[in-house]
């Protein structure tokens, strides 16, 4: 009676893991990031190799990942592997960050962007109205998450084909009427310039910040359909489209514009389609927009909630969270919980600093949960596992090492902000110790 009061049913399939991945990956940062990498590493090639490296590095946590999801296809992805390695409490931080900050932080930060940046190029909104669009957004996702994970995908699905057709689309446009120069592609040159470790190393932090969002395919483990080969697969697709449409609208601002105008650029999407089409571009782009933070923001409603849901069933948060709706089949109540904090997070202006804090702790749980491949090979060498990860032990501990770059990074650019995070990530552990005890006594 127990099983059955947690189960979710199976119902989704392989392109519904590629929606999950490239609709969750695919946010604003390739509008956005392109013109920092520009301004710190100023030559073409070296920008491009940016986004190829990150790419790769992204692609061998996406390997790792997917052994872990074939091996264990459980609810809560990411939560049970870390429980799987290093027990409870390391696992319960990660979930107890996600909820908090991570991807609560994540939701708010998108719909407010949504009202406050690119609804307002169409609508004049005052700062309330534009705090009660945020909130309505983010009821709106819930509110389709919430009556079925059928519909929340197909939600996902839909606003992922408008996102890459829509970039693809751009590419297209700025390459077919854009007045360009090849000469853009390799000037000003590489050759000569020294010292280029550390300007890369923080062009390749905001490359892979670009990139994120794959992981959260895993979560959803529990709700796919034959998840030993779609988990590993859709991980895969789902990458592979991704890395090949952020290289292609790379190519296509350079194409219209030289480094250093992508470097100057506030809005490099926007200028790009003004050098091709004119005015009507900059419209065109914010439209676009709008529905790939949609996309971004549905991928965090429908696939973080089963963290918490099994956080819950492990008694490890509150109780209620691991309910499942007897009609919808949804852990609607996990669903509503991460919906209302994130809404509190958008009206109350603080979401922006809590979700710098944590980049820190983030990525040292993205480290972690590579390292669980070796870990689980170790302590539990008969698990089945229908896929292994390619290149084994290289590409996981490339990623592991890319991880701890970035948190190394983090901790020392901005030293402050990663000590805020690992105190957030450590403020869960009298709460891991209270519901540890209620389990005991239960």
């Amino acid at each position: 009676m127990e099983q059955q009061e947690h189960r979710l049913p199976r119902v989704l399939g392989l392109w519904d893991i590629v929606g999950i991945v490239v609709g969750g990956v695919i946010g604003s940062g390739i509008f956005l990031v392109p013109s920092s990498i520009a301004a710190g590493l100023k030559a073409p090639l070296l920008m491009l190799a940016v986004w190829v490296v990150g790419g790769l590095l992204s692609f061998f946590g996406a390997l790792s990942f997917a052994e872990l999801g074939a091996s264990i296809p459980e609810a809560g992805g990411m939560y049970v592997y870390l429980r799987e390695s290093y027990g409870p409490m390391i696992s319960f931080l990660f979930g107890w960050t996600l909820f908090l900050v991570i991807d609560s932080g994540a939701i708010a930060t998108l719909a407010v962007a949504f009202s406050s940046k690119y609804l307002t190029h169409f609508f004049a909104l005052s700062p309330l109205g534009q705090k009660l669009i945020s909130a309505l957004v983010i009821l709106a996702l819930v509110a389709v998450n919430y009556i079925g994970t059928r519909w929340g995908a197909n939600v996902q699905n839909v606003l992922t084909v408008i996102k890459f057709v829509a970039l693809a689309g751009i590419c297209g446009v700025i390459f077919v009427f854009g007045k360009g120069s090849a000469a853009n592609f390799v000037t000003p040159s590489a050759k000569g310039m020294t010292g280029l470790a550390g300007p890369f190393g923080i062009a390749l932090v905001a490359c892979l910040w670009a990139y994120k969002g794959w992981e959260s395919a895993t979560y959803s483990a529990g709700e796919t359909k034959n998840p030993q080969r779609n988990i590993p697969l859709g991980l895969f697709v789902g990458m592979a489209v991704v890395i090949v449409l952020y290289l292609a609208t790379n190519l296509a601002y350079l194409w219209v514009l030289p480094s250093s105008a992508i470097a100057a650029s506030a809005r490099v999407a926007a200028d790009a389609m003004n050098v091709a089409i004119g005015p009507i571009g900059a419209s065109l782009i914010s439209f676009i927009i709008l529905f790939s933070i949609l996309g971004a923001a549905n991928q965090n409603v429908l696939c973080s909630p089963r963290v918490y849901f099994a956080m819950a069933k492990d008694g490890l948060f509150f109780k209620k969270l691991a309910d499942v709706h007897p009609r919808f089949l949804t852990p609607h109540i996990s669903i509503l919980a991460i919906g209302v904090w994130s809404i509190i997070l958008s009206v109350s202006g603080t979401f922006e600093q809590l979700f710098t804090y944590v980049i820190f702790g983030q990525w040292i749980f993205f480290g972690l949960t590579a390292g669980a491949v070796i870990i689980l090979r170790r302590k539990k060498p008969d698990l089945p596992r229908p896929y292994r990860t390619w290149g084994y032990p290289v590409t996981p501990i490339v990623f592991i090492l890319a991880a701890l770059y970035i948190s190394i990074n983090s901790l020392i650019n901005q030293f402050g902000n990663a000590m805020a995070g690992l105190g957030i990530i450590l403020l869960g552990l009298p709460f891991y110790f209270y519901w540890k005890r209620s389990r005991a006594r239960a």
